[in-house]
């Protein structure tokens, strides 16, 4: 109670010593009501950041200014929805949400055009559609357009922001929640403050990490981890302009911002505002995991890593509070959870589970699964869990190794073996998947690839043989059907909802080649389109069997707002989770991992509290006799009679 009245008279101190922009009377008394909420709790984060600098009060006075002019330049029809969200907090929660991340020009050719893909998206039943980093960036390698230039400006060959605020209103329109990048790890060297840090400007050279002396950068390099090994050793990039080091953690053309200044946390808490006056509800967090520097440390999930997130947050709170965190923090999945939480992360991608099903398919077994799950997939009752199969990206193998331990499973020897198996290595693999950033050192890599192909749906329609074929068309719906109903926002990667395979087009080009990553980043082409809606191949019955299962998420609550227990099937190769509403409504899932049929006692069904029970997937009432029979790969959604 002491320190949130000292946090009201430091607000009062603030108020009596600036000059707030012109605020009308209503929204002069709703900004208040929230600095009077927020305000005690920010500054008392930001004193724990900054506090020791003669100029703290300074950039604190600057940052209410700042937030005020963010205020006053939020449209009235956000303001409305702020507080529509404010009465309906986990809003995000609904069985109803359904999320799609995809490139603008690969799924579209250009913003104005991918209004005219709205049809399409609400065909399918999304209404969370993450824009991939559309920002300007420089020409040629940016990361996939993770090299930020300018938060403000569009990259031209997507249009304009003008174009983007007119997709946000057409989204909004259509129900449709916009989720854009928050990259505040780096900026691209080509950033104005960049620019000007290269120029000399002392104000902007703090905001970016440099060092004179190379004995330092090799002493931060003994324990910050090589990120991308194939590019560069260690975290740092030599520039000879300069005579200095500066920190890149990713690539040599992504500068790491320096928080220990709070001249970046304002400047950059003015970048946030901006993209969420476009009409965003989510902003993604980029490796949010590396934003705080400490000498000795991996410098990665520090304490006040998350401090800084917290103090976005408030912020948030203050200007745009229908904008939630989506956090993406791809690292042990302990550290996953301590960014799940409302003041924190309201949203948070499932990194653990998409690995681990992975992981299950390659060994036909659901151990590790089931004991991982059933330590970490429960979170706050105030956050989701962001469902993914597989992202732009690569697939990292992100598991406790405790917990494999105890489930006899050697960690380094299995992520070796599942880097074989999908990348096509191993023999009797079915996965065909490219190696990323192949360490040459230690060997370890990450594996890239479309959802179909590393199922097996490439090298089955190469073979020609149909019992491959319906193998990995059983695995792609196991893991749909999974995403879709254990809890959280189910997210589908552009093409994968077409059952589209690797694209190795980007080997002809030379900015791309390098980067593996693009395999999996296909054109969404008519030809696609029409393949997978033509009702007779493959990929249409990848589309039919999707959307079927999205159909019946949609029209019931048990999806939604509901609790998820993890069971023990004490059957190695099936997987198993209740979901239960506060209504009483109860779901039970079944899945086979293997290609062998399956039993399991009907018993399982005492968790539904009966044992007549129908499969809503089949749409029929189930007789088993004493016992389920599950086919390969097959998957039950059993619910009680009613």
């Amino acid at each position: 109670m002491e320190s949130e009245q000292m946090g009201r008279d430091a607000l009062e101190l603030v108020l009596e010593s600036v000059e707030l922009p012109k605020l009308t009377k209503k929204d002069e008394k709703e900004f208040r009501k929230r600095l009077d909420q927020h305000f005690p709790d920010l500054i008392a984060k930001l004193h724990h950041l900054y506090g020791e600098r003669y100029d703290f009060f300074y950039y604190v006075q600057k940052l209410v200014v700042g937030l005020a002019a963010s205020f006053v330049a939020r449209k009235r029809k956000l303001k409305n929805r702020d507080e529509q969200r404010l009465k309906e907090p986990t809003w995000y929660r609904s069985e109803k949400m359904l999320g799609m991340a995809l490139y603008v020009d690969l799924f579209a050719g250009d913003l104005k055009n991918l209004k005219t893909k709205i049809p399409y998206l609400q065909e399918l039943g999304v209404n969370y559609v993450h824009l991939m980093p559309l920002y300007k960036s420089p020409e040629g390698n940016s990361d996939g357009g993770y090299a930020v230039s300018d938060y403000r400006s569009v990259d031209p060959k997507l249009g304009t922001e003008k174009d983007l605020i007119a997709v946000a209103d057409a989204f909004n329109d259509a129900g449709i929640s916009l989720v854009l990048d928050f990259v505040f790890n780096h900026t691209s060297d080509e950033h104005e403050w960049a620019k000007k840090a290269r120029e000399g400007d002392p104000k902007y050279a703090d905001f970016y990490y440099f060092f004179e002396d190379e004995k330092e950068v090799e002493e931060y390099n003994q324990t910050c981890r090589e990120i991308f090994p194939t590019v560069r050793r260690g975290s740092f990039t030599y520039q000879d302009d300069m005579q200095k080091w500066v920190w890149t953690t990713f690539n040599s053309f992504q500068w790491d911002l320096n928080f220990s200044n709070p001249a970046v946390f304002n400047a950059i808490t003015d970048e946030m505002l901006f993209l969420a006056n476009i009409g965003c509800e989510g902003l993604r967090l980029d490796a949010l995991a590396f934003i705080w520097k400490e000498k000795w440390t991996q410098c990665e999930s520090l304490p006040k890593a998350h401090t800084l997130i917290q103090c976005f947050n408030l912020c948030l709170q203050i200007v745009a509070p229908a904008v939630q965190f989506k956090s993406e923090a791809i690292v042990h999945p302990d550290e996953v959870a301590q960014y799940i939480d409302k003041k924190e992360c309201q949203l948070s991608y499932n990194p653990l589970m998409m690995a681990l099903m992975w992981e299950s398919l390659a060994t036909r077994e659901t151990r590790l699964l089931t004991a991982s799950l059933k330590k970490s997939f429960e979170i706050s009752p105030e956050c989701s869990w962001v469902n993914y199969i597989r992202c732009h990206d690569d697939i990292g193998w992100t598991f406790d190794d405790a917990i494999a331990e105890q489930q006899g499973i050697n960690g380094f020897d299995h992520r070796k073996f599942l880097n074989q198996f999908y990348t096509g290595r191993f023999e009797g693999s079915f996965a065909e998947g490219v190696p990323f950033q192949e360490n040459p050192t230690t060997g370890d890599c990450r594996v890239c690839g479309s959802l179909a192909s590393l199922a097996g749906l490439e090298k089955a329609l190469e073979s020609g043989d149909a019992t491959e074929l319906e193998y990995a068309l059983k695995r792609v719906r196991l893991m749909n059907s999974i995403s879709l109903s254990i809890g959280g926002i189910p997210l589908i990667y552009q093409g994968d909802e077409l059952g589209m395979l690797n694209d190795h087009s980007y080997l002809q080009d030379e900015h791309k080649r390098d980067d593996s990553r693009w395999v999996n980043r296909p054109y969404i082409t008519d030809e696609a389109v029409k393949l997978a809606t033509d009702g007779v191949s493959p990929q249409a019955r990848i589309h039919d069997e999707l959307k079927q299962m999205i159909r019946i998420r949609q029209n019931s609550p048990v999806f939604g707002i509901a609790n998820t227990e993890i069971l023990e099937t004490y059957q190695p190769h099936l997987f198993a989770y209740i979901r239960a509403h506060d209504n009483g409504d109860k779901m039970l899932a079944i899945c086979n991992f293997s290609e062998q049929g399956q039993r399991v006692p009907l018993s399982i069904c005492d968790a539904l509290g009966t044992r007549e029970v129908e499969d809503i997937l089949q749409g029929k009432i189930a007789d088993y006799g004493d016992e389920i029979v599950l086919d390969a790969y097959d998957v039950l959604w059993l619910k009680a009679v009613s």
